[in-house]
């Protein structure tokens, strides 16, 4: 019973849509109608500023936590209910399955469950910026997830990095629609670089 709530508590807290509730109070706008169509702080920024940004990724970032620390001491219990935060904030049932890309939520799982995976996506966040490059090194992130949490976390830290790393690449496959053309190439490029190719 205790995993059952853990888990679905872990999944609502994950889908509340936090920077779609603050582009509406704050600018009026349905993050799913501009830019990309992903809720996501970027789409956030481009809207409302900085300030509503801020709010929203605190909050995005909190909600990551809560599965995991209502499973308490049952460590592969926090890691899926990370995944399922995860999972939660991709394909929110409050937003009729749209959503982002689950890296807040993901930060707030893993710093409570195994803190070097939160330290590797920052990392990745943060020099894919500089090169500007951010889905591409994001991408590399994702993948180093699983080694770094196992080498210190053990087993259940894998475990940690593989139930939010698969969410996250899942996302990125299928994006926030089909593809115009669809095959192996076009979904390998929305992998690794979180876009269609371009057409020519």
């Amino acid at each position: 019973m205790h995993a059952m709530v853990a888990s679905i508590v872990a999944f609502w807290c994950g889908a509340v849509p936090f920077a779609q509730m603050m582009a509406r109070w704050r600018a009026g706008v349905d993050l799913r109608r501009v830019g990309t169509g992903t809720v996501s702080g970027t789409g956030l920024y481009r809207v409302a500023g900085f300030g509503p940004l801020a709010v929203a990724g605190v909050c995005d970032v909190a909600k990551g936590t809560v599965g995991p620390l209502v499973a308490g001491d049952r460590p592969a219990l926090a890691a899926v209910c990370g995944g399922l935060a995860v999972a939660g904030h991709n394909w929110s049932p409050f937003l009729r399955g749209a959503g982002g890309r689950g890296i807040s939520p993901a930060l707030g799982a893993l710093g409570v469950v195994a803190w070097p995976g939160a330290a590797v996506l920052l990392l990745g966040l943060a020099v894919g910026r500089a090169l500007h490059a951010t889905a591409l090194v994001s991408f590399l992130a994702d993948l180093a997830l699983v080694p770094v949490t196992a080498l210190t976390h053990g087993a259940a830290g894998a475990l940690a990095g593989a139930c939010v790393a698969v969410p996250m690449l899942v996302k990125r496959v299928l994006g926030n629609a089909p593809p115009a053309v669809r095959g192996p190439r076009t979904y390998l490029h929305r992998l690794v670089f979180d876009h269609d190719p371009v057409a020519g």
